[in-house]
């Protein structure tokens, strides 16, 4: 049993305390009163205990925020690493679809161009065979004799004695006659003598190859040798 006097609790205090003073009054109530000490302690218990369980629960309150706050990290997390999976799905999808509407256009390309080498060929082989024309065969001799040869080829065949007057004049049948004026060269007297090239790189030095362009011009020209020959006669060229 705690048992203080007056003068004993004012040495425990460090100072004097008359019997009067309050505390000192406090002190012997005290004293006196063993079932208010026990109050007294059960109040200053209950009250560590009280303070306890508010810190307790402060901390289970933190704890809880800080879990809550994990959690939301986390859920974030998630969702930011969802987002960024369908983002990528979406774009395999549009790679496949991309990649899959290339091949069915290749596919359609591919058959619109066999379909077309079908009809190609089946209208080449409902075609009839191409005949080719008959070679010309060039007429030996003299350069009058290869011209009356040639002749019946344009169905000319009775006009070589226009033919014959018109080139006479011309060039003398000379297949290196050269017009010193104009320039004019050959057989037909071709302006200038490099259009016979047309009928055969030879043009210079071959009779055939002169007689068969200047029948070609006459044909294109005035329509036969007797007409080429009429032009002559009426304007002294042709």
């Amino acid at each position: 049993m705690l048992c203080l006097t007056a003068t004993g609790t004012a040495a425990a205090l460090g100072r004097a305390v008359s019997p009067a003073s309050p505390i000192a009054a406090a002190d012997v109530s005290y004293a006196h009163s063993p079932a208010d000490g026990r109050a007294a302690k059960a109040a200053a218990a209950n009250a560590v205990f009280t303070s306890q369980i508010v810190i307790m629960r402060a901390a289970g309150r933190a704890a809880a925020a800080r879990d809550a706050a994990i959690a939301a990290r986390a859920a974030a997390q998630r969702a930011e690493a969802a987002g960024a999976a369908a983002q990528r799905a979406a774009r395999a999808r549009a790679a496949a679809q991309r990649a899959a509407a290339a091949r069915e256009a290749a596919r359609q390309a591919a058959a619109q161009a066999a379909a077309q080498r079908a009809a190609a060929e089946q209208a080449a082989a409902q075609q009839p065979a191409v005949q080719q024309p008959p070679v010309q065969q060039v007429p030996a001799g003299t350069p009058q004799q290869i011209a009356e040869g040639m002749l019946a080829q344009y169905g000319w065949a009775d006009q070589f004695s226009c033919l014959d007057s018109l080139w006479q004049q011309e060039s003398g049948w000379n297949l290196y006659a050269e017009n010193p004026s104009s320039g004019a060269y050959g057989i037909p007297q071709a302006l200038p003598g490099a259009k016979m090239a047309s009928a055969g790189a030879d043009w210079q030095t071959d009779a055939a190859t002169q007689i068969r362009w200047g029948l070609s011009y006459i044909q294109g020209s005035y329509g036969s040798p007797c007409a080429a020959w009429g032009h002559e006669e009426a304007d002294g060229w042709y």
